[in-house]
C-alpha cells in the first residue's frame, strides 16, 4: 500500500465512522418512535419536524453535562472504558467488504470474532472499575451472558464459512448470487438472530441491564458523556450485527439499496422484539444457549462438514 491508497483509506474510514454515528442517532429516534407505536403513545414529536432534531438535542445535553466520578472507583480505568467500547464499536464496521480500501482481507471473519470477543473485557471492567456492588453483580451476569452466546455465535459462522471455504466477506456475496443462506440454514439463522440479541444485550436478553434488579446493571454509575459513549457503542453493534446477518444470511450485496433496506428491517425486530416481548429468567437464558442452541449449531456444523466432504469426493473422482 502506497502513501495515497493510505490517506484514502483514512478518509474513507473518517466517513464510515461519522455516517455510523449518524446513523445510530436517527436509529435511536426510530427506536422510540416505534416503542411509542407498540405501548400507544406518542414518541418524540416536539424537538424538530416530528421531533427529528431528538438525537441530537440528547447528545449535546449527554456531553454538556458534568462528568462525576465516583470517589472509590478505579479513576483511569473507569473514565476509558466508555471510549474504548465506542473505539470497538466503531471499529468493526471497517472490515466490511467495501468497494473502497479499508480493512477488508482474506481473514476477515476471524479479524472481526477477535474484535467482537474484546468486549467481554470491556462489559467486566465497566463493572468491576465503578467499584460498585450492583455494577460488579451486572458485569458479572453480562459477561456469563455474552461469553455463553458467542460460543453458538462462533459455531454458526463456522457452519457458513464452511458452505464459503473461505473466510472473505466478499466471497458470501458469490454464494449467495443464486439462492440466500437464509433457505438452506433457517434454523440457524433463527439461533443467530436470538444470539445477536443476547449478544448486544438486548431485550429479552437484557440481563446485564436488568432495571428491575440491577438498576442499568453495570454501567449504574456512569453519567453524561460515558452513558453516552457506552449508549453509542451498543447502538452501533446493534447495526453491525444486522448487517452481518444481512451479509451471511440475507444475499450479501452490499453495493445494491436493497442490501440496506434488509438491513433496517433487521434493525426495526431488533425494536419489535424488545417492545413484545417480556425478559427470561437469568437460569432459562443460560438453560437455552447450552441445552438448544449449542446441539442445534454443532450438529449443523458436522452436517456441513459431511456434505463439503461428500461434494468433495464427487469432484475427485471426476
Amino acid at each position: 500500500m502506497n502513501y495515497g491508497e493510505f490517506y484514502i483509506s483514512l478518509i474513507n474510514m473518517i466517513i464510515l465512522i461519522l455516517m455510523v454515528l449518524v446513523s445510530v442517532a436517527f436509529f435511536t429516534l426510530l427506536e422510540r418512535k416505534v416503542l411509542g407505536f407498540i405501548q400507544i403513545r406518542k414518541g418524540p414529536n416536539k424537538v424538530g419536524f416530528i421531533g427529528i432534531i431528538q438525537p441530537f438535542s440528547d447528545a449535546i445535553k449527554l456531553f454538556s453535562k458534568e462528568y462525576l466520578m465516583v470517589s472509590m472507583s478505579n479513576y483511569l480505568y473507569f473514565y476509558f472504558v466508555p471510549l474504548l467500547s465506542l473505539m470497538l464499536g466503531l471499529f468493526v464496521w471497517t472490515i466490511m467488504p467495501y468497494a473502497q480500501i479499508l480493512l477488508n482481507f482474506k481473514l476477515t471473519l476471524l479479524f472481526m470474532l477477535c474484535c467482537m470477543s474484546l468486549g467481554v473485557y470491556l462489559i467486566f471492567m465497566a463493572g468491576w472499575s465503578s467499584n460498585s456492588n450492583y455494577a460488579m453483580l451486572g458485569g458479572l451476569r453480562g459477561v456469563a451472558q455474552v461469553i455463553s452466546y458467542e460460543v453458538s455465535l462462533f459455531l454458526i459462522f463456522l457452519s457458513v464459512i464452511i458452505l464459503v471455504m473461505s473466510y472473505n466477506f466478499l466471497m458470501m456475496s458469490v454464494y449467495q448470487e443464486v439462492i440466500w443462506f437464509l433457505f438452506i440454514l433457517f434454523p440457524l439463522s433463527l439461533c443467530l438472530f436470538s444470539s445477536m440479541l443476547a449478544e448486544t444485550n438486548r431485550s429479552p436478553f437484557d440481563f446485564a441491564e436488568g432495571e428491575s434488579e440491577l438498576v442499568s446493571g453495570f454501567n449504574v454509575e456512569y453519567g453524561s458523556g460515558g452513558f453516552a459513549a457506552i449508549f453509542l457503542a451498543e447502538y452501533s453493534m446493534i447495526l453491525f450485527m444486522s448487517m452481518l446477518f444481512s451479509l451471511m444470511f440475507l444475499g450479501g450485496n452490499l453495493f445494491s439499496l436493497f442490501f440496506y433496506f434488509k438491513l433496517m428491517v433487521l434493525g426495526f425486530m431488533f425494536i419489535w422484539v424488545r417492545g413484545t416481548l417480556p425478559r427470561y429468567r437469568y437460569d432459562q437464558l443460560m438453560y437455552l444457549v447450552w441445552k438448544k442452541y449449542l446441539p442445534i449449531s454443532l450438529n449443523y456444523l458436522i452436517f456441513m462438514f459431511g456434505v463439503m466432504i461428500y461434494i468433495c469426493n464427487i469432484f475427485s473422482m471426476k
